[in-house]
Formats: structure tokens, sequence, C-alpha cells
């Protein structure tokens, strides 16, 4: 039988600290929750190997050291309501849970929502709403908020969630730019959002993030 609390140890302590993420509320929630109950079972024993965990048709569990360190430039408080777009089976939203007052999660693969719903029952994490629908639109009925999150990759940004950030709220995405990604987080001010760099990274990009085709003349 695998012992997936030493893994969950072994994963902070080789790839999460490492990261430069030292962040309490980060290190605990990721020592806490069980990854391996949010990926498919047959993929349960690669669970902390430091990589995506692929979870079919383009989407992935994004590495632990990419979450981590996008939770880390976040910095979300416990008093924060956050929009997690593309939780797959729901471990970045059980994670955040941890963190914030309140998850938003969405996603529109109803067969990975499902399972997705029943991991966080199961886990305990009853501070986050579950919505299916097209990630590409987000939630904006529990809108605005503190924090937006984008676990994959991003070409385009679509209006419909910038326009979900709170003023002076933040959003975090990986932006691909075709072999090359890069994690930005962007700050609301004045009802503009000013991008800056954070780390490399990348990752398959989510559906309705790609960048729109250019018609010419």
């Amino acid at each position: 039988m695998p012992d997936f609390t030493q893994f969950r140890t072994t994963m902070v302590d080789t790839q999460v600290r490492p990261s430069d993420v030292t962040k309490f509320p980060i290190i605990e929630a990721m020592l806490t929750v069980p990854r391996e109950n949010f990926v498919p079972e047959e993929k349960r024993a690669v669970a902390y190997v430091g990589d995506h965990v692929d979870l079919g048709n383009g989407r992935v569990v994004l590495d632990p050291r990419i979450l981590a360190k996008m939770l880390d430039a976040l910095n979300i408080e416990n008093d924060e309501l956050v929009l997690d777009l593309g939780c797959g089976l729901g471990y970045s939203s059980a994670v955040i849970a941890r963190m914030a007052q309140a998850v938003v999660a969405v996603e529109e693969d109803e067969a990975l929502a499902e399972d997705a719903a029943k991991a966080l029952v199961a886990n305990g994490s009853d501070n986050v709403i579950l919505e299916t629908g097209p990630i590409a639109k987000g939630e904006p009925q529990h809108g605005p908020y503190d924090v937006v999150i984008v676990q994959g990759g991003v070409e385009e940004m679509p209006e419909d969630i910038l326009s979900q950030v709170k003023e002076k709220g933040r959003i975090c995405a990986i932006f691909i730019d075709g072999a090359l990604g890069i994690v930005r987080i962007g700050y609301k001010i004045d009802g503009e959002i000013t991008w800056r760099m954070v780390f490399n990274a990348t990752a398959p990009v989510l559906p309705g993030f790609e960048k729109r085709a250019e018609f010419a003349l």
C-alpha cells in the first residue's frame, strides 16, 4: 500500500520548498490535501511526481511546483473569494479552499466536474462551490472575485474573465506563446489590468483561451 502521506511530505520538501515557496498556508494545504484522490484512479501512483498529471483531452492537473508558485504570487488571504477556472478533478480548489474564505470552481467537462464534486465532498471542502459550464465564461453570478486563477494555458484572456476580477483584485495565468510559457499576475487598478511576469512555465491551452484567428482580406 503506497504511503501517500510520505509522498506528500516528499513533494513539499523536494518540489515546493526548493521553488522558494515558504508561506505556511500553502505548505499546510499541500501537506494536507490528498492529491492522489484528485487524479484518475489509474494515475494515483504518479500523483506526486513533479509534473502535470494527464486528465485526457488536453487537460492536466498542474505540476505541484507551478501551482504552488502561482499561489505564492497571489498571496491569498483567508477573507477572500477565489475563482478557480478549469479545476479539473478539483485538486487546486481543495488546496485553495484551505487558504481562502470561499472558492468558486468552474469546470466544463461534465465527467470531470462530476468526479470533482465527489472528491471535494469526500475531502470536506465545504467552502467550494462547483459550477459546470464554459471555463472561458467564468462564473459572474458569484463575482466579482478578489482572486482569479487559471488552471491551464492561456493564449488570449477572455474579457469575460477580466471583468470578473474585483477592483484591486488579482489574476494569475500561464500565458502560452508557441512552445514558451510565462506565468503572469495581473492587478486591477481603476478598472484596468496591469500584468507582470512571475516565472516561466507551460501547460496545455484551456478550451476558450485559444488565440482568435486573424482574418486578412
